[in-house]
């Protein structure tokens, strides 16, 4: 950074507009590995593991400062394991470190197999975001002072987030319906198919109501728990939240059900518990 001679201009008095102090919550992405996303190994392209981690160090980053950021740089990444076709991919960013503008988020990518939930560690890295704050109080800017994370208590409910881009959205700038279903059925997979530790497949959904339009460059996140569990099928019940990314105001936007059912290898319906018929979450 260039240094200046602070005797060669007026001194004028700046106050700091830190905010309280908080902590750095961990931020969880959660994708699934198609074959339009891998080389000709079936593995995950590095480029794509990388953006994806960039993508939930922003993510992290805007949570925390409530500001623009950019990122200044990343350490060295070292790739230990590939993710391949079929995996499901889970990216998680932990704000460990800030300054007056700057934030260092670590961010773990791992690696988990449908059938039998086989995880393994892909790859971690640091990313230094940087704030860029806007409007007449960003010259006195600072971030909070960071607070040593909670242990976020135990939860079966699967929780991923994500920012819309404008390629998602309407002529009006608002998140097609059918992309924010999407993201919801993703997430109702992720958790039938943890629950089970088999393949699932979609086979229907319940009435899909949204109370609120979720605009370009706001965050969402979806949250699915099992509900109810049949012999082969699962009722996954799943709420989409949307997040200005400035301010942190959050709105239940959607919220639906939609029954998953458990295959094998030849996608015909199985038992969702080895062994055992559950009627219903909790009872064998």
């Amino acid at each position: 950074m260039p240094c200046r001679n602070l005797m060669a201009a007026p001194m004028t008095e700046t106050t700091m507009t830190g905010k309280p102090a908080r902590n750095g919550p961990t931020t969880r992405l959660i994708d699934i590995v198609f074959p339009g996303d891998t080389n000709h190994h079936g593995t995950l392209f590095g480029g794509t593991g990388l953006a994806l981690m960039d993508r939930v160090a922003f993510i992290a980053a805007t949570r925390f400062g409530r500001a623009p950021f950019v990122t200044a740089s990343c350490e060295r990444i070292d790739f230990k394991q590939p993710a391949r076709i079929g995996h499901i991919v889970e990216f998680t960013a932990s704000p460990i470190k800030a300054g007056r503008r700057s934030l260092t988020v670590e961010v773990e990518m791992a690696a988990e197999t449908i059938v039998g939930r086989k995880r393994h560690t892909c790859t971690r890295g640091i990313f230094h975001m940087v704030a860029i704050p806007e409007g007449e109080d960003a010259a006195r800017y600072a971030l909070p002072e960071l607070l040593p994370a909670e242990e976020p208590e135990p939860s079966e409910a699967v929780a991923m987030v994500d920012i819309v881009f404008p390629d998602q959205a309407n002529s009006v700038g608002r998140m097609f319906g059918g992309e924010a279903i999407a993201y919801m059925t993703k997430a109702a997979f992720v958790a039938a198919s943890r629950h089970s530790g088999k393949l699932v497949v979609l086979a229907s959904s319940e009435r899909i109501d949204f109370a609120r339009a979720i605009e370009i460059g706001e965050i969402v996140e979806a949250e699915a728990r099992v509900e109810r569990v049949g012999r082969s099928s699962m009722s996954i019940e799943t709420k989409l939240w949307s997040e200005n990314l400035l301010t942190g105001e959050r709105h239940v936007t959607a919220t639906g059900r939609f029954s998953m059912v458990a295959v094998d290898k030849d996608h015909r319906p199985v038992p969702v518990h080895d062994g055992a018929v559950v009627l219903e979450q909790g009872r064998t």
